[in-house]
């Protein structure tokens, strides 16, 4: 059941906290087991032979999460006109000192398991806390298993609110978050996305997030022109709802003209609503019109707002939608406070506050008090004024301008983490998964290889390749060529164990990583996967030739790499093909060569074959493992009855030496690195000791030091060390002589800490630094007018997070190499520097490189370098 018709009225009924109708529609959507309860034996053991098993719905199914979500927030509600929260805390009352005790939930899941009924009004409310969290549980399960963002978004808008009912305020504001990382702005107009953007924002503006919300009604409004009128006339009625209490909260903050405009735009959009609703749709034509009243008053039009506000009053009493009966209270309270009708005023506001109090509408209650407060200190009444205010201070979710100035803070932070993180999932995936077969590829292969060879582990490599692949893909076409590499990984991975891994490695040859695993362990594994191929169904993808594969498989030993490892097991994939194809050939484990053919049976004797000649001796001192297999010939010759695969190459003539160029000579070593992050300072200090015993010639390099480490290394180290505190960063020892020239360019104020990090590493690597600050944007001028920088440098830094260009422009003014650093300082739309990484890397500028993000040590150590080099070779 994602949301419909049925979603939206058990909604309706949800938010007018009319429960028993909401519990009645929700049985309409099925009767499913409580998470509780064990289900069904699915094996077909002696428990279900009486009868056919029921498939229940598994943890994915999205329509049983929304069901769950549904009877989650049922209980929420109904737990908290009990006095309970979702975790069986008491709901503090508005007006009173004393609290029931907390429940206790492991008693409400024992009530769940036993079949015995209480009627403790406690004992209930313990149940129900205890299904309610496992329902939002299993649902939340099920849209995190999902890969559709838009699903999952809603999902956890829902949740949030359900949060929120339970005063749980930051539980709510961490959903909140994650929906608003998952709504791409490149998500195609749908309903189901309006209507979870309204939700959110609705969620924003209860955790006091206004400006947030605005934006995020904004967008709503945006995007409801895919689900026609009526959609585009709801959206416009809660922005102008929004726009409304923005400005009065800017009129109670005394900025009567910014609140004006506000209230213009929530009258122009609650005018633009009454237009395009139809008169059946009366409860949002009832809600635009309290809105429109709503503004009037705000504008100052008081006695033109009061009659409508008193109908919609009527209207919304009579429907029994509390919300905007509440909404329509306050607002006709409102016009009559500032009328001077204050005995009117009185009385509307405190139905408003009563309504607001008992459905938990927390922002009308929060405007109820001020209201209310108002009134009596206006009307000299402290007595009366004084309880409100009490109450006012007291909501727990009230935010004075400062927490809410860094709750938007947190948001944009929390927001951007998550959206850098799930961006750097994208491009590893982009990087390491090959797009036609969706296996990894072969730059995954390579580093997972590199990976377990030098952990000490003893893998096994198989190569496999597609046999007679071209004449398949010319039959076949490249479609079926396509889809034969698609199903021959697939069966490729059903073959092997969870712990293998299947790679395309180019073309119609994959690799396949067998961690701990034997050459004979692997052959039983490969021929699995063989017969499987040489037996599918090919004529049902449109592939009318055989279609089989060959594998060669080497096992590694001791000296190996990932170089010999793969050249073995290339070799005797070779061996396969030669043998007539569809095989599975492995080396030996013990002996590194190809098993030894068994003797023929006895018959008549074989002509004599020719003496198989040498195999020339390794050469002394060789590694041991497949090393010695890549001298030439490659293969062959393993054992006696083994001929050889090719012609013996001879012996290579004697050749006249070659006149050698003289090398240049060598600079000073560079500088031992130690990196001070997630360190502590005597780690550091012992670091810097081992490095300096090791080391007496050259600089030991702290970076990326606290402030504590770099006086401790002073302290130690005295005359020796060199410290640089803009840079964070030390260097112990004797500094080499600068040779050569680079300039660091910095973009803005915000970039300086990396820019002082780059200028740092490339002086302690041994050249001349010249460094300005501050150039990005319009601050370029003075480079433009005074090119001696530019031009009398070996190379060049350029160091900038929102002046990202600044690389490409300065690259296209000089023949100078341009080392170009992106940082993550900012705004928090640049995805955590992804925003200045690809504009640099998309930089049309020739002789620009790209360092990693905020990674200055790297860039001055390259850039010190070429400078070095480029000096020596003058």
């Amino acid at each position: 059941m994602p949301p419909g018709a049925l979603h939206h009225r058990v909604t309706a009924a949800l938010a007018n906290w009319q429960l028993d109708d909401a519990e009645r529609l929700l049985t309409a959507v099925g009767s499913d087991p409580s998470p509780y309860v064990a289900p069904a034996p699915r094996d077909g053991s002696a428990d279900d032979a009486d009868g056919p098993v029921v498939a229940d719905a598994t943890p994915g199914d999205l329509g049983r999460a929304w069901a769950d979500t549904l009877r989650a927030e049922l209980l929420v509600r109904r737990l908290r006109v009990a006095g309970f929260t979702l975790v069986g805390d008491p709901v503090e009352p508005p007006h009173g000192t004393g609290s029931p005790p907390a429940l206790d939930l492991h008693a409400g899941v024992a009530g769940l398991l036993g079949d015995e009924q209480d009627d403790d009004p406690r004992a209930t409310s313990a149940s129900r806390a205890a299904l309610a969290i496992a329902l939002v549980r299993s649902a939340r399960a099920a849209f995190d298993a999902t890969e559709d963002d838009l699903q999952r978004a809603a999902g956890l808008v829902r949740h949030a609110r359900i949060e929120l009912l339970s005063r749980r305020v930051d539980a709510a504001m961490d959903e909140a978050v994650e929906a608003a990382s998952l709504l791409d702005a490149a998500l195609p107009d749908s309903e189901l996305l309006t209507e979870t953007l309204c939700t959110l924002a609705g969620v924003l503006a209860d955790l006091e997030l206004m400006p947030l919300a605005l934006d995020y009604q904004r967008r709503a409004h945006g995007t409801a022109a895919a689900g026609g009128d009526l959609l585009v006339a709801r959206t416009a009625a809660r922005l102008g709802e929004l726009c409304a209490e923005l400005g009065e909260a800017l009129l109670d903050d005394g900025d009567a003209g910014s609140a004006a405009v506000h209230f213009a735009e929530a009258r122009e959009l609650a005018e633009r609503a009454l237009e395009l609703l139809p008169p059946e749709a009366a409860d949002a034509v009832l809600a635009a019109q309290v809105v429109h009243g709503g503004a009037l008053v705000g504008l100052g039009e008081h006695a033109a707002a009061a009659g409508p506000l008193r109908a919609a009053v009527r209207t919304a009493t009579a429907s029994g939608d509390r919300a905007l009966q509440a909404a329509a209270l306050l607002a006709l309270g409102r016009a009559l406070r500032r009328q001077g009708d204050g005995t009117g005023a009185d009385r509307q506001l405190a139905r408003a506050l009563a309504l607001a109090t008992e459905h938990g509408l927390a922002r009308v209650r929060r405007a109820a008090l001020r209201e209310l407060c108002t009134l009596h200190a206006e009307r000299d009444d402290a007595g009366r004024a004084l309880p409100y205010l009490q109450a006012y201070l007291a909501d727990e979710l009230e935010r004075v301008d400062e927490r809410r100035t860094r709750w938007v803070e947190l948001f944009g932070r929390r927001k951007s983490l998550l959206e850098t993180e799930r961006a750097a999932g994208q491009l590893r995936r982009q990087a390491y998964e090959d797009p036609l077969t969706h296996l990894p590829n072969r730059r995954y292969a390579e580093a997972r290889l590199d990976s377990l060879l030098s952990a000490g582990t003893t893998p096994a490599l198989a190569v496999v390749d597609v046999d007679r692949f071209k004449a398949i893909n010319d039959a076949a076409g490249h479609p079926g060529g396509d889809a034969v590499l698609r199903t021959v990984g697939e069966l490729l991975v059903a073959g092997v164990r969870d712990t293998d891994e299947v790679c395309r490695w180019a073309g119609d040859e994959f690799v396949v990583l067998l961690p701990d695993t034997t050459a004979e362990q692997a052959e039983r594994a490969l021929e699995r996967a063989r017969r499987a191929v040489a037996g599918y169904d090919w004529p049902a993808l449109g592939v009318h030739l055989p279609v089989t594969i060959s594998v060669g498989i080497a096992s590694a030993t001791r000296g190996d790499d990932r170089r010999t490892l793969f050249a073995a097991a290339d070799g005797v994939l070779y061996d396969a093909k030669r043998g007539g194809r569809d095989r599975v050939v492995r080396l030996s484990a013990v002996t590194q060569t190809r098993p030894v053919e068994p003797p023929p049976a006895a018959g008549p004797a074989a002509p004599a074959e020719p003496a198989a000649p040498a195999v020339p001796p390794a050469p002394a001192g060789a590694a041991d493992g497949f090393a010695p297999l890549l001298l030439d010939p490659p293969l062959g010759l393993g054992g006696p009855g083994d001929p050889p695969l090719g012609p013996v190459p001879p012996p290579p003539a004697p050749q006249a030496p070659v006149p050698q160029r003289p090398a240049a000579p060598e600079g000073p070593a560079e500088p031992e690195v130690v990196w001070a992050t997630g360190r502590s300072t005597e780690q550091v200090l012992a670091l810097v000791r081992q490095a300096r015993r090791e080391h007496p010639d050259r600089p030991a390099v702290v970076v990326r030091a606290a402030a504590e480490t770099l006086v401790a290394l002073a302290g130690e180290h005295d005359g020796r060390t060199t410290v640089d505190a803009a840079a964070m960063a030390a260097a112990v020892g004797p500094l080499p002589e600068a040779v050569g020239r680079i300039g660091v360019l910095c973009g803005s104020a915000a970039d300086a800490p990396v820019a002082a990090e780059a200028a740092f590493a490339a002086r302690i690597t041994g050249t001349e630094v010249v460094r300005v600050d501050d150039v990005g944007g319009s601050r370029v001028r003075p480079l433009l007018t005074d090119r001696a920088l530019l031009h009398d440098a070996d190379c060049l830094v350029v160091v900038a997070g929102l002046d990202a260009s600044l690389a490409g422009l300065v690259g296209a003014m000089t023949d100078v190499p341009i080392v170009a650093v992106p940082t993550s300082t900012g705004q928090p739309g640049t995805l955590g520097a992804f925003g200045a990484l690809l504009s640099m890397l998309n930089s049309a500028s020739p002789g620009v490189v790209v360092s990693t993000i905020d990674n200055g040590h790297a860039a001055g150590v390259f850039a010190a370098r070429i400078a070095r080099r480029a000096h020596r070779q003058r």
